[in-house]
């Protein structure tokens, strides 16, 4: 009688292997031990993902999607500022993964070769959109501005994901990124009206 598929073990899979990148990043992640932590065997593994390299980017993919939802709901360029932030800060092991990986994932097809960057990173064509929805103009004026705004938002995450600065000096340093993200803003907005 043959095997039954299991429609579960993808799932557990990368489960399996999210909680081994958390625990010793790209070092820690063999088919071998994403296969017993998952509690199957390494056909299995291979079976679904034929390489390690394929299993970091449907991590990576899931990553990606937890990053998009948890800024998709912003109403503001500023909101979704502080929830990008808030993101990297509670989930620094998948921010990690989110960049030293996202662009090595191959591009969709239907955006391979001179496709602009907004059309590979959501989260990017949201905050244009945000800015346009606020500035006016369309989404691809806000281009400059977007990124500038990551620039910020990333460095301040990294310095208080690796603790670059003293304990006590960490809300000071929310409060100085927060004051930076909106006098951007609002000197893009006067810029705008001139």
């Amino acid at each position: 009688m043959p095997r039954r598929p299991d429609p579960g073990v993808e799932e557990r899979i990368l489960s399996a292997a999210s909680k081994l990148w958390k625990k010793g990043g790209e070092n820690a992640l063999t088919m071998r031990a994403v296969a017993k932590a998952a509690g199957t065997n390494t056909p299995a593994v291979y079976r679904r993902f034929p390489s390690r390299h394929e299993v970091l980017q449907a991590l990576l993919r899931r990553v990606q999607r937890m990053f998009a939802d948890a800024v998709r709901d912003s109403r503001s360029p500023e909101e979704a500022c502080e929830q990008y932030l808030e993101f990297a800060l509670s989930h620094p092991h998948e921010y990690e993964l989110f960049y030293d990986y996202a662009y090595q994932l191959p591009r969709p097809p239907q955006i391979r070769g001179t496709a602009p960057l907004r059309e590979h990173r959501p989260t990017m064509a949201l905050m244009e959109a945000r800015l346009a929805d606020r500035l006016g103009g369309s989404p691809q004026d806000q281009t400059r501005l977007s990124l500038a705004l990551w620039a910020i938002t990333h460095g301040t995450a990294m310095i208080l994901i690796s603790r670059s600065i003293p304990p006590e000096h960490a809300a000071e340093l929310r409060s100085v990124f927060s004051s930076a993200v909106e006098t951007m803003i609002r000197n893009a907005s006067v810029g705008s009206q001139v």
